[in-house]
């Protein structure tokens, strides 16, 4: 099954993007591609990496989606030890990197490079060269996912060949989640090689008669402009982007007509409370937010109206998942008080960490998975997440979690931006420092401001030793900030990071 797309302001419709799946599977199979292999793509918002995931799928391959800002390191690093057999990647992008490709694995060429002919074979003229695969799919695989590498090399996720059992309840899983529906008129513009991004699009072309909007990059008007001219009725945004549509003047908003939306899919990072009111209260109560993970998929659930009468909640467990908050002894806390966040998924399809089996073996404790965040359940079984263990903050042996600080501080006039983190301390072992950026247009705090806001509404220990502002902060495609490479300056020549 395939949906009709739009890109660009082409229409394809699902019979020629049917067509040119089963060719491209076809293709691939003559260069040898055969169930259980891995194909890499290094592929932009376009309708050749549907066609291609969709070929992949039908021929149960497991694809490796890769962040196309990966520079020669980067990329050869995870073509080497995914295992690739073939790499397809945009023309450009593969004229850049192409010693990158490791020997032995056969790079295929997408797209316009230009007037200079390319050395490589052309996705489009292997695909139309080929007949259509005439035979039965193969059970689909789950793409090859690679962790953001925030500590040491990135981990490939490499899953078991799932059951026919949990083929059908993954896809059921991704209806519920994503508002799957037949008929349904899908926008997605954040990049497909990020792991909800990519099983979106999955799901909305496994829907009968669905049609994808498929954009390259995120413009907040132009986003209001495609839901209006094609009476969209889903989407899938984060919460970096509701703010980009909230920032809109009030002329701007009122402009568009965004009623035909029914249902907004959101993951990756929490929502803060008071966003996702305003834009229930422009759009109405179709935001829909899941917690998960790359490798444990979706864990909860939480509807508008549920996030309304809960502000700050991420929903309460799935169908098919047990929730427990362990303390770091493996006992069992109360309600209200947080922990680790553990997770036992009846219908997961078990994993394993390419090449580091022991990462694997690190995360479970009694059939229970974790992935290091901190949180806590209500007496209702509703989840809160306080932080990333990870970013957990240890000074003076006091736990710290900067997601509550960075809260606090987001609330600040003229502060558009911010990130907390911790910096090494010789007495204390770590101090708290908190990148700002300040709010254009707006009178920018000074740095004894934003402590004297803090004191008003945090402990004292909470707040930052070190302010730095900063014009902007390093994020990632998905709006994640890159505390990493804010934290990097601070600790240069110490041999520890916490």
């Amino acid at each position: 099954m395939a949906p009709t797309l739009i890109f660009e302001g082409r229409t394809i419709a699902a019979e020629t993007l049917a067509d040119r799946v089963l060719r491209a599977a076809a293709a691939l199979r003559s260069l040898g591609v055969a169930a259980g292999d891995t194909v890499a793509l290094m592929l932009r918002n376009t309708p050749t990496v549907i066609e291609t995931m969709l070929a992949l799928r039908w021929l149960g391959v497991t694809w490796c989606p890769i962040n196309w800002h990966f520079r020669h390191d980067e990329l050869r690093y995870i073509l080497a030890d995914c295992d690739a057999r073939v790499f397809v990647a945009d023309a450009q992008l593969l004229r850049d990197l192409h010693d990158a490709v490791p020997p032995g694995v056969t790079a295929i060429a997408t797209g316009d490079a230009g007037a200079q002919p390319l050395p490589w074979p052309q996705w489009d003229a292997l695909r139309d060269a080929a007949a259509p695969c005439s035979d039965a799919a193969a059970t689909p695989r789950a793409p090859m996912l690679y962790t953001s590498g925030t500590t040491g090399k990135p981990k490939g996720i490499r899953r078991r060949v799932p059951t026919s059992q949990q083929v059908t309840r993954s896809l059921e899983k991704a209806r519920h989640c994503y508002g799957i529906e037949p008929g349904m008129r899908a926008l997605l513009n954040a990049p497909i090689y990020h792991s909800a991004p990519n099983a979106f699009a999955v799901a909305v072309s496994q829907a009968e008669g669905a049609t994808l909007l498929l954009e390259q990059r995120f413009d907040a008007e132009r986003t209001l402009q495609l839901i209006e001219q094609h009476r969209l009725t889903h989407a899938y945004l984060v919460p970096t982007l509701y703010v980009r549509l909230l920032r809109l003047p009030d002329a701007v908003k009122r402009r568009y007509d965004v009623r035909s939306i029914r249902h907004v899919s959101s993951t990756g990072s929490p929502c803060p409370p008071e966003v996702k009111r305003a834009m229930i209260d422009w759009w109405g109560p179709v935001f829909n937010e899941c917690y998960g993970s790359s490798e444990l998929g979706y864990m909860t659930y939480v509807t508008s109206a549920e996030a309304l009468a809960r502000p700050g909640t991420a929903g309460r467990a799935l169908p098919d998942c047990e929730l427990a908050i362990l303390d770091e002894h493996g006992r069992a806390l109360p309600a209200g008080q947080p922990g680790l966040i553990h997770a036992r998924l009846r219908d997961l399809v078990d994993f394993s960490y390419q090449g580091n089996h022991a990462a694997r073996q690190a995360m479970e404790r009694d059939g229970f998975l974790t992935m290091g965040d901190v949180g806590y359940l209500d007496r209702d079984g509703y989840l809160f997440i306080v932080d990333r263990a990870a970013d957990m903050v240890i000074s003076g042996g006091v736990n710290i979690y900067p997601a509550e600080i960075e809260q606090a501080l987001l609330a600040m006039p003229g502060v558009e931006d911010c990130a907390v983190f911790g910096i090494p301390h010789d007495e204390f072992g770590e101090a708290l420092a908190a990148a700002v950026q300040a709010r254009a247009g707006s009178q920018a705090p000074s740095a004894d401001d934003v402590r004297a806001f803090l004191r008003e509404r945090l402990a004292g220990y909470k707040v930052p030793a070190v302010i730095a502002f900063h014009d902007t902060l390093p994020r990632e495609d998905t709006g994640k900030i890159f505390k990493r490479k804010l934290r990097e300056p601070y600790w240069a020549g110490h041999t520890r990071r916490v």
